[in-house]
């Protein structure tokens, strides 16, 4: 089982900038494909970013030429660097892993850690 760790989060002004961490640890085979996500209260989970193992990234188009992410796969870590942030940007973020076990794959996610633009 793979645990999550997030770090990073807090308040930020318009235009500026964070960085998120997210750490795994556990027992595992491998670990796969690993993003950010961001949930605000009453809606659902969205996809932010992801990373697969050989490097393929996918943003989704809000943050597009604004953030970042990268991982290292020897450190099993995993960063998203939030530049030129807005307000709209403000959301709980969660790390996600899928993951390779003896029974199986597996999802897993980190607790979240808060960002907060204000205007």
């Amino acid at each position: 089982q793979v645990q999550l760790v997030e770090s990073g989060g807090g308040l930020v002004q318009t235009g500026g900038s964070l960085r998120l961490s997210c750490a795994a640890s556990g027992s595992f085979f491998s670990i796969n494909a690993m993003g950010w996500y961001r949930q605000v209260p009453g809606k659902q989970r969205d996809v932010v970013a992801t990373i697969t193992t050989g490097g393929r990234i996918n943003y989704a188009d809000s943050v597009k030429g604004r953030f970042t992410i990268s991982r290292d796969n020897a450190k099993n870590t995993m960063c998203l660097q939030m530049n030129s942030l807005k307000p709209e940007d403000t959301a709980v973020y969660y790390c996600n892993a899928l993951y390779t076990v003896a029974r199986g794959n597996f999802a897993s996610w980190g607790q979240g850690t808060q960002v907060t633009v204000s205007p």
